[in-house]
């Protein structure tokens, strides 16, 4: 995500209500239409509403390209999730385009938690945070099987995204919204020279930022939004080590993971880490600013995590 995309794809056409999802329930769940109702978050692609005390609706409500990810999500997650050592929002419920509402949606399990750009991990819970975070990577990171989708721009090689991130630095640097650009320059062009990765293709969340990562606690208790899940690079998950943790934990998860990454592996994590703080600090400005799509909570954690980056030795 750049400075370009802190607004949603298309405005919503109908406003979503709690009596549309439970008109919407009553005419395909009405086992489940009788519940308590009430909203848990506007995010990027979906609302997320509350549906008792275990369980969740999310609704498609700007985005043109939250429809495909919601069946993504319906079709992979439930295969995946009894393996995961983090809680995840499991789809139990699919919810076809009607009259009344003309997209998709899902019921899924209720994670509690609060987004680590809200709450974030405790500085004194950072070695245990790391630990989760490896565990849950290691368990995630298997070879996917043929027919895995795709990844939007999630897991393929740097140099897919290198116009993208040399125009994000020359924005972040003109508008001096980070302290030290030739720094995360250097390390972004270290990525960008390391081999490319040349193993199976492993499942990957894909969008491990902090607002998708939820702490209670002061550490790590569960991952939300599988929407960009899909077949690629580990490193690109492997980013969320600076992204998520507080000073000197990034190290400590990557020795926990397993099968240990090789130096290709984390110089390739720090350039997906530069990406996706750069997307943070735009998004967090606007926030500041107050324009549409921006997320005030989103800029400390990227520009923390751009400061560990240009601090931290390249790894050997």
């Amino acid at each position: 995500m750049t400075h370009a995309e802190t607004e949603p794809e298309t405005e919503p056409e109908i406003e979503i209500t709690a009596e549309l999802i439970r008109n919407l329930l009553r005419e395909q769940h009405p086992d489940l239409a009788d519940r308590p109702l009430r909203l848990g978050a506007r995010g990027w692609d979906n609302q997320l509403w509350r549906l008792g005390d275990d369980l969740a609706v999310r609704l498609p409500w700007a985005t043109e390209s939250a429809d495909a990810l919601l069946r993504k999500e319906h079709a992979w997650l439930p295969g995946l999730a009894p393996g995961l050592p983090l809680p995840v929002p499991v789809p139990q419920r699919i919810g076809e385009p009607s009259g009344r509402f003309p997209r998709p949606w899902i019921v899924t399990t209720w994670v509690p938690g609060e987004p680590a750009d809200r709450v974030p991990v405790a500085v004194t819970r950072g070695a245990e945070s790391a630990e989760a975070l490896a565990a849950f990577l290691t368990a995630l990171h298997r070879p996917a099987p043929a027919g895995a989708p795709a990844g939007r721009g999630r897991g393929g090689p740097l140099d897919g995204i290198a116009e993208q991130v040399a125009e994000g630095l020359g924005a972040a640097t003109e508008r001096g919204l980070i302290p030290d650009p030739d720094a995360v320059r250097a390390v972004w062009e270290d990525a960008l020279a390391a081999p490319a990765w040349d193993g199976p293709p492993m499942w990957i969340h894909g969008d491990l930022h902090p607002a998708n990562v939820l702490t209670a606690d002061g550490t790590l208790c569960g991952v939300i939004d599988f929407g960009d899940l899909c077949a690629g690079d580990p490193a690109c998950d492997l980013a969320a080590a600076w992204n998520l943790l507080p000073d000197g934990a990034a190290d400590r998860c990557h020795a926990a993971y397993r099968p240990a990454p090789d130096t290709a592996t984390l110089r390739r994590a720090r350039g997906w880490a530069v990406h996706r703080a750069l997307g943070g600090v735009f998004i967090g400005e606007a926030g500041d600013l107050g324009r549409p799509g921006g997320k005030p909570t989103w800029g400390p954690p990227a520009r923390a995590a751009l400061r560990r980056l240009a601090a931290a030795p390249q790894p050997d």
